[in-house]
């Protein structure tokens, strides 16, 4: 990979600024940023999701809500 555009650049310098406790906090935003950018079709996401959830690799409700802010 060559060098580094002036964006990548200003990114990796932002992220330098954030205080180690908050690393992990963004670097899960980061990852679902990405993620969000390559969503499978509804159809293709429904199926595997199907799929999990007949060999029980499911989690409870409550245990999917505890790490949101509500409010």
């Amino acid at each position: 990979m060559g060098q580094p555009s002036v964006t990548h650049r200003a990114v990796l310098e932002e992220v330098e600024k954030i205080p180690a406790e908050y690393l992990q906090f963004l670097l899960e935003m980061i990852r679902a940023f990405r993620e969000s950018l390559t969503l499978k079709p509804a159809a293709e996401s429904f199926q595997r999701g199907w799929q999990e959830a007949l060999r029980g690799e499911t989690r409870p409700v409550l245990e999917l809500w505890e790490d949101l802010d509500a409010g």
